[in-house]
């Protein structure tokens, strides 16, 4: 599994048009092959940051959405934000869940 992590911090003054933008792809995105979910969230302590975390099944997925009309708007949506965005992938090799917390407390 892959999960992706976007920062965007946008200008105050762009952030309706910004999050207009970005809430029309969050759905079709999720339906795309291999995407386990994809979600918007804004920063608790910045109204104007947000971040996008994705989750795909696979790299070649993730590089077919990157390929993707849907991902060219967001990057098309430079103009509206305060610094570039930030991006990072991450491999996940094993995942874990509550069983975990609790073999330890």
């Amino acid at each position: 599994m892959i999960i992706v992590r976007i920062v965007l911090n946008v200008f105050p003054t762009k952030r309706l048009e910004f999050t207009q933008t970005l809430l029309s792809m969050i759905e079709p995105t999720g339906k795309e092959t291999g995407c386990l979910s994809y979600a918007l969230f804004c920063d608790i302590e910045d109204e104007n940051r947000f971040n996008i975390l994705g989750e795909w099944e696979t790299r070649e997925d993730l590089d077919n959405h990157f390929g993707s009309n849907r991902f060219s708007v967001l990057l098309g949506s430079k103009a509206l934000l305060r610094k570039p965005l930030d991006i990072a992938f991450y491999t996940i090799s094993a995942v874990e869940g509550m069983d975990a917390v609790n073999s330890v407390r």
